[in-house]
């Protein structure tokens, strides 16, 4: 009972700030403009610890290095309580195993935040295209959206390069992604 609830506030706490984390390094990275309700709120949520963070680690060609470099301790640290939690027997620690199991989730969230905002976007596109969260999302899915649309031709006024974007995302989340997962998994 005590590990459901341990398991529980993982999944509750470390995991989500793992990927908001993440996401802030990828608005960062994509110069997405952060004056809306999800930038603000992810900048707040960040700040004291990416901040402080900044002043010992440098960024490395223009990417906010410290922000990454949480996102894969915070991932490290939410795979090693779950692990902890499931009875893993710690002999050693298994650090490799555990940093490349960590990158691959990383890998695997990022994915499923570029999913997240092209869902969001074909939604909001219909319902209220002018959101001031727009900006935001077109930021975030123009760099993956593009070399589709010169593939995929309009079906009428229908645009169908976030559904083909969507596909192959979800195809390397099922493979490649799947099969790291079972190596990375394998060395621990």
């Amino acid at each position: 009972m005590v590990n459901e609830a341990l398991l529980f506030l993982l999944d509750v706490l470390l995991q989500p700030f793992a990927a908001i984390l993440l996401l802030r390094f990828h608005l960062q990275w994509l110069r997405a403009p952060l004056r809306n309700p999800i930038g603000e709120f992810v900048m707040v949520l960040t700040d004291f610890l990416v901040l402080r963070a900044r002043r010992f680690i440098p960024s490395l060609r223009g990417l906010d290095s410290a922000t990454l470099l949480l996102a894969l301790l915070v991932e490290m640290l939410y795979l090693a309580g779950l692990l902890w939690a499931q009875g893993y027997p710690f002999h050693g620690f298994p650090l490799p195993g555990l940093s490349a199991l960590a990158m691959v989730k990383l890998f695997k969230i990022s994915l499923y935040l570029l999913m997240a905002a092209v869902f969001a976007q074909a939604i909001l596109s219909w319902v209220n295209p002018y959101t001031p969260v727009a900006p935001l999302l077109a930021a975030i899915t123009r760099r993956f959206l593009q070399p589709l649309r010169r593939i995929v031709p309009l079906l009428g006024s229908v645009d169908l390069s976030p559904l083909l974007l969507f596909i192959i995302c979800q195809l390397i989340v099922i493979v490649p992604i799947g099969m790291l997962e079972r190596i990375a998994s394998g060395l621990l």
